[in-house]
């Protein structure tokens, strides 16, 4: 079965965005050679908010697994949230069976639980989380993205080469009609930072109606998921009324 991420059409054209300087790439690359994707951070915001035992599905970045998520995991868990990995191993780009193995898991969170779940998704892992409210917005609390690029022109993004490589497809045609500005019909928050190294922070955080809030964090892109403030801001999105 083949299933589109929305009906609406094609990824709408935008302007060309200043893409991150390489010094911005370059502490990206020190970022992740020399930290590490630590469970202690998570534990330690134990009693930040409560999450009344809500369901939370997390989808990761490109090439990025749900061991990479673990801090956050960690924190959700702290927390008193349900939290659940996409359990499709390394995300290696859109393929055609992407989304249906997340509706199918949606589904069976969905039902395991009796609620809607929310999805947090990390770069491309918000696109992604993004596309699955649109098809299951009854079975969606909200969606929160993390440094996602679901605005303007992708190949502002410093490593679209290297994802049409490894994805096989081009980074605007996924295999699947999708608008990836046009914003779920559930609530929506963007995270993004000024010291994205990878995502221009304007394709981040979008533009007028494409999120129902925006939140600005002080982290590296590949930091999002254990970085402290970006962890605690998380906790803060997935609660807020």
């Amino acid at each position: 079965m083949q299933t589109s991420f929305n009906s609406t059409g094609a990824i709408a054209a935008s302007p060309a965005i200043e893409r991150p300087g390489l010094g911005g790439l370059a502490r990206e690359g020190w970022e992740a050679c020399f930290r590490f994707f630590s469970e202690s951070t998570g534990r330690s915001l134990a009693g930040t908010v409560d999450g009344g035992g809500r369901p939370v599905l997390g989808i990761p970045g490109f090439l990025a697994s749900d061991r990479s998520m673990r801090g956050l995991y960690a924190a959700l868990g702290a927390n008193n949230f349900g939290v659940h990995g996409w359990e499709q191993g390394r995300n290696f780009g859109v393929t055609e069976e992407t989304m249906p193995k997340l509706i199918e898991r949606l589904d069976a969170l969905h039902v395991q639980s009796g609620r809607r779940v929310a999805l947090v998704g990390w770069s491309i892992g918000g696109i992604i989380a993004r596309e699955l409210a649109k098809c299951r917005p009854d079975k969606v609390e909200r969606v929160v993205t993390l440094g996602s690029p679901f605005s303007g022109d992708l190949h502002s993004i410093r490593i679209w080469r290297i994802y049409e490589w490894v994805a096989g497809h081009k980074v605007d045609e996924p295999p699947y009609a999708c608008a990836t500005h046009e914003k779920p019909p559930v609530k929506t928050i963007a995270l993004w930072s000024r010291q994205d190294g990878v995502i221009p922070p304007a394709l981040a955080r979008g533009g007028k109606g494409e999120a129902d809030r925006t939140i600005e964090i002080d982290s590296a892109h590949i930091r999002m998921t254990s970085d402290r403030s970006a962890l605690r801001a998380t906790l803060h999105a997935l609660t807020e009324r």
